[in-house]
């Protein structure tokens, strides 16, 4: 069997080739064999294959004796929430985020929601699926009990913020067909907010391309609804609402840097003292924040089993990346889509300033380049490239997470992606917008002498 679904942090892959029913069932054994769990949640996301996949999951649970909990449709963070709040020996999300809609895919976690990536399991599941060691039907099988999480998530969500200090704020929302919308839809009824709904409508064949906010295209719908309805802001979701992406009142795309920087801060107003874990690929204005308001920054590897390690580890209040993942310390360190938006509107109704003005001195004085993705033959050789070209400059190199260069009013870095075939490039500097994207420019021509072509995202 084919088992090149089988990534760095999931399972993920293109239907029926990649993953099928099949392979869901056998995942449910192998999940049952590695994790020995006896009550595990199990929930989808809104993709046509979805309903399916999680059938045969199910059933490869139970027949190796596991009790399933099934919380229906949801987001990833459904999962990581109602593992954690119910006392769940693990959670299983079938899911393929932003990935076209011929894909599908897992994500696992067991107790506490601690994530099982390729390093604490996934190859371990893998292998027994590959050597045909899976568990033969248990004796007496699991059960499935079908239970409802929504008003315990919902009331979890709505304790991150102080609802008498929110006022009625105009925000577009675009959910691309994904399952934010439901939660938006719960949420509603407890927020002064007035909600200008864009492809709100769950549909899994997502007529208006794959919820993916990364990709340029897909922010149009966004900024012309907030522009037309005149909003305060924008907020947009992948398809499993994990990340969260925010436009300012004028339609501007937020890099999520400046949101980690932002959020940071209003953790450490809460928090003193409170450790911030953030990912290497742009750094300064978050160190700068978080020295500002007197916390200590702890670096991480970019990824989100990475990430939530370390908020372990650290005891992080707040933990961030640029690619618009928020990790919460009473969210089980787990990442969500829903509490960041909140948590910034009530900031905008506290100070009574736009988005545009909360972040706009922090862009300007660490103007970034966004990350570029490139495909190029041998990552390695183009890091080494780069490292050669730059090193008589460099104040610092460090490599954390692929190679982050220092170089006096700008650095770099440059790393190749965990999930996919790709190297990508952060470059920022110290108030100087022009020397950024003059050091962008410089490198990306350097890279292109390695073969290096511009990736769609």
């Amino acid at each position: 069997m084919n088992l090149s679904c089988f990534k760095a942090y999931d399972v993920r892959g293109r239907i029926p080739d990649e993953i099928n029913e099949t392979l869901a069932y056998q995942i449910g054994q192998a999940y049952a064999a590695f994790v020995k769990p006896k009550r595990v949640c199990v929930g989808r996301d809104i993709r046509l294959s979805s309903d399916q996949l999680c059938q045969r999951l199910i059933a490869g649970l139970t027949d190796s004796g596991v009790d399933v909990y099934d919380i229906g449709l949801c987001g990833t963070e459904g999962v990581y929430f109602a593992t954690f709040a119910e006392g769940f020996d693990g959670g299983i999300m079938v899911t393929a985020s932003h990935n076209p809609p011929d894909y599908n895919g897992m994500k696992f976690v067991r107790e506490q929601s601690k994530p099982i990536s390729a390093d604490t399991g996934l190859k371990d599941m893998k292998a027994l699926i590959e050597t045909g060691q899976l568990p033969g039907k248990a004796a007496t099988p699991g059960k499935v009990v079908a239970i409802d999480m929504n008003k315990k998530y919902i009331d979890h969500l709505l304790s991150y913020v102080d609802r008498a200090k929110l006022k009625k704020l105009k925000v577009v929302v675009n959910a691309g067909n994904g399952g934010a919308g439901l939660v938006v839809d719960q949420l509603e009824p407890y927020l002064p907010f007035e909600f200008i709904k864009v492809h709100h409508e769950v549909d899994g064949t997502f007529p208006n391309g794959v919820p993916n906010p990364m990709l340029e295209a897909n922010r149009r719908s966004t900024r012309e609804a907030i522009i037309q309805h005149k909003a305060d802001v924008g907020l947009a979701w992948d398809g499993d609402f994990d990340r969260c992406f925010f436009f300012d009142e004028h339609g501007t795309f937020i890099e999520g840097y400046y949101l980690v920087g932002l959020l940071a801060e209003v953790f450490l107003k809460k928090e003193p003292g409170a450790r911030i874990v953030h990912d290497p690929r742009l750094t300064w204005n978050t160190l700068a924040v978080v020295e500002q308001y007197g916390g200590k920054a702890v670096l991480s590897k970019s990824g989100h089993a990475f990430i939530k390690q370390v908020m372990r580890e650290c005891d992080g209040a707040y933990g961030g990346e640029m690619s618009a993942h928020h990790y919460f310390r009473d969210f089980a360190y787990c990442d969500s889509g829903m509490i960041p938006w909140l948590l910034v509107l009530q900031t905008m109704c506290e100070r009574g300033q736009s988005l545009s003005s909360l972040v706009g001195e922090r862009m300007k004085a660490f103007p970034a380049s966004g990350e570029i993705n490139m495909r190029v033959p041998d990552g390695k050789v183009a890091a080494a490239a780069v490292q050669a070209r730059y090193t008589p400059v460099a104040v610092s190199i460090d490599f954390t997470d692929g190679l982050s260069m220092e170089c006096g009013d700008w650095r770099l870095n440059l790393r190749s992606s965990n999930t996919e075939p790709l190297i990508r490039l952060n470059v920022e500097s110290r108030g100087n917008e022009a020397l950024m994207r003059e050091k962008t420019a410089e490198i990306m021509a350097l890279l292109a002498q390695m073969g290096a072509v511009a990736a769609d995202h």
